[in-house]
């Protein structure tokens, strides 16, 4: 069998923005190779609109990440990142449809239902959650058969009912309803927490790590998906719609309970502040040396104008 390469363990001196745009490349580069590839009738026009060439590609960054902070298998992570990221596209195309949110634009250009009609966005999407599934399970020997499996486990529970599609579904459930900051953290833990959580636990599983690091990097992950929430909701009332990619205001106009909403723009401000600093401690705690890139994530996060 061959042995697919490790992540070598960072330089003392990391430069994350050489370190970003080096896998932001190979990101693109494999996405581009393995999105709408010979497809018929043209699907595979919508499902590279929806995937290339847009995007904060959080999602896989945190994958390549935590996996480089494991020491993980490098063919595996590869394939988590595009995942990964397959679904989340999914998730934006089918979110933006009449039926959900209707909204008009994404990522600074049309949504895909409005580029390719409903129902080849529809089936774009689809198309893209199945081949997320397929990525992960490669029919040569570079990534173990129980890492598959393993990766397989914490992508579908993540996207499921228990994961993003539950947190979609109080969502809509939820629009005109006074929700309490409990409430509000479970439907968005669900909706959006859920796939940046199983991002970090997906780049851990291809590598070996110890069972404090790993419960310090979930932690780590929980904050950070909890602090993006915040900043979005803080977004979507200060940015412009050039700046932000999407229609700002969306949530406003339709009556849905965000952390602003509910705590104030800025003590909203000032809990994604200290949700940053609790994912640092975590980091900390984890007793992982290799984690600037993390890090350095979890700040972009915090910061981000878009």
């Amino acid at each position: 069998m061959t042995t697919s390469p490790r992540f070598s363990p960072a330089a003392s001196e990391f430069d994350f923005t050489s370190w970003m745009e080096a896998q932001l490349h190979h990101v693109e580069q494999a996405l581009s190779q393995w999105v709408g590839v010979d497809t018929p009738a043209d699907l595979g026009d919508a499902m590279r609109y929806a995937v290339l060439d847009g995007g904060k590609r959080l999602r896989p960054l945190l994958v390549l990440a935590a996996a480089q902070a494991v020491q993980g298998l490098q063919q595996a992570a590869t394939r988590a990142a595009c995942a990964v990221e397959l679904i989340h596209a999914y998730s934006l195309v089918h979110d933006d449809m009449p039926c959900m949110d209707n909204d008009v634009l994404r990522r600074g250009k049309p949504t895909v239902h409005v580029q390719f009609g409903e129902a080849r966005a529809l089936l774009a999407g689809d198309a893209l959650q199945v081949l997320a599934f397929e990525l992960l399970t490669p029919a040569d020997a570079q990534v173990p058969a129980s890492m598959q499996a393993q990766l397989c486990r914490l992508l579908a529970r993540a996207a499921g009912a228990h994961g993003m599609a539950g947190g979609q579904a109080i969502d809509l459930a939820s629009v005109g309803q006074s929700l309490t900051e409990a409430q509000l953290r479970r439907m968005h833990s669900l909706k959006t927490g859920a796939l940046l959580e199983a991002s970090v636990a997906m780049g851990m599983a291809c590598g070996v790590v110890s069972e404090t690091a790993q419960q310090a990097l979930m932690r780590y992950a929980q904050l950070l998906g909890l602090a993006f929430q915040v900043v979005d909701d803080v977004l979507d009332v200060v940015a412009d719609a050039a700046t932000l990619g999407k229609t700002p205001g969306k949530d406003a106009d339709n009556d849905k309970p965000t952390y602003v909403s509910l705590m104030g723009l800025e003590p909203a401000r000032a809990y994604a502040q200290s949700l940053y600093q609790q994912s640092l401690q975590a980091l900390a705690d984890s007793g992982l040396q290799n984690v600037q890139a993390l890090s350095a994530l979890a700040h972009m996060v915090v910061g981000r104008s878009h």
